[in-house]
């Protein structure tokens, strides 16, 4: 019998088809079946440390003179002599003679009331002797009481006459002492509008002149910082004399920063109601180093300086970034068994870096300073550091 191969052809092809797929599908290797590994972000701890710390106030003033004052020559004439250090910028030092008024006319003023007092108290002597002869005469019934009553007026106004004379005479000494203008105080020149010849009247300034022994720096405060400082003068109980807080000035001149130190000795005890800031005064002794040598420039009146006051201490409180303070004043704090949970705490002091927590945090616990965009109270975390395994490509947090 003859086959038939133009139907069997294709029977062969579809059977030799089914059988190299049945091989294909036996012999196909299966594929491993892994689970999503677990996200465990990593994040950033601090460990509390409670600590003391001293805080501080930073503000800024202009140096201003503690004492400025006119000169005013008291008597009137012309200039004769006047001081190499009476020129703006000049330095002088207490009690110095600055200038000198034509004293003649002073002297021959204080020798005739000299002259005045010698008569007055050589009639003063005259009318004591009579006195002293008519009471002797009345107490033998000899002399009327009327003589002994014009003996005793005579002596009362003589004795008023010396007064008198002896006051003029002190003025005519002060007038001429005054022809001579002294220094009150170690200073320096602002200003001076005098020359020799020029004629001066008493009262008319000729001068500025301003104190160098000490420097005074205006300056303010804001209402809410005064929490952190203990002025003088400004709280009912402060003890009187007893000093202020320190001072650090500092200020760049020629190019470099320099510092100072002084102290907080009063306040103006009034809160400007527009800015709520309060000014205090804060003085630095020897501001030109008059006293001591050092090449640290002067600080000089009219200098802008930066100050920083120091403040209260706290007992007991953490600091921590400023990032860490979550809204509603909480934190995250991870546990012995790293999980994120949510605290409270009591924020005493927030500045531009770091923030100051009084209460809510126990030492040696482990609080989170990395952003987390999103939390679940309880999630678990990794601290950055441990390794305890190795995380899948892409879970680790932004720190």
């Amino acid at each position: 019998m003859r086959l038939d191969w133009k139907w069997l052809a294709p029977v062969l092809a579809l059977a030799l088809g089914a059988l190299g797929a049945a091989i294909l599908v036996a012999t196909t290797p299966q594929a491993e079946v892994r689970l999503p590994a677990r996200r465990v972000p990593v994040v950033r701890v601090l460990k509390v440390e409670k600590r003391d710390l001293q805080f501080s106030v930073r503000t800024h003033g202009t140096v201003a003179p503690r004492t400025e004052s006119d000169l005013v020559p008291q008597v009137t004439g012309p200039v004769v002599w006047v001081s190499p250090a009476m020129v703006s910028g000049g330095f002088f030092e207490a009690d110095e003679v600055l200038l000198r008024i034509d004293p003649r006319d002073y002297e021959a003023a204080l020798e005739q009331a000299l002259a005045t007092l010698a008569r007055r108290q050589s009639e003063h002597a005259r009318t004591q002797k009579e006195l002293s002869r008519q009471r002797g005469l009345a107490e033998r019934n000899i002399s009327s009481a009327a003589k002994l009553d014009d003996a005793v007026n005579a002596d009362n106004v003589a004795a008023a006459g010396v007064r008198g004379a002896r006051a003029s005479a002190a003025r005519a000494e002060r007038d001429l002492e005054r022809t001579e203008i002294r220094a009150a105080f170690p200073g320096r020149v602002r200003e001076e509008r005098v020359d020799v010849g020029q004629f001066l009247t008493r009262g008319a300034s000729i001068g500025k002149l301003y104190a160098v022994d000490l420097a005074e720096v205006r300056l303010p405060v804001p209402d809410e910082e005064l929490a952190f400082l203990d002025l003088p003068g400004f709280q009912r109980n402060h003890e009187s004399g007893t000093g202020g807080p320190g001072v650090r000035l500092s200020a760049r001149f020629a190019g470099k920063t320099w510092s100072w130190t002084g102290r907080v000795v009063r306040t103006e005890g009034e809160i400007d109601p527009h800015s709520r800031m309060v000014h205090v005064v804060a003085q630095v002794d020897d501001p030109y180093g008059r006293t001591e040598l050092s090449k640290r420039p002067p600080l000089a009146v009219g200098l802008f300086v930066e100050a920083e006051i120091e403040g209260r201490i706290a007992r007991d409180v953490v600091v921590l970034p400023r990032a860490v303070v979550r809204e509603g004043d909480r934190v995250l704090v991870v546990d012995e068994q790293n999980r994120l949970h949510q605290r409270d705490v009591e924020v005493l002091r927030t500045d531009r870096n770091q923030v100051v927590i009084r209460t809510g945090l126990r030492t040696g616990e482990r609080v989170c300073v990395s952003p987390l965009e999103s939390f679940v109270d309880g999630m678990e975390v990794r601290v950055s550091g441990e390794s305890d395994e190795l995380l899948t490509e892409g879970t680790q947090a932004q720190l």
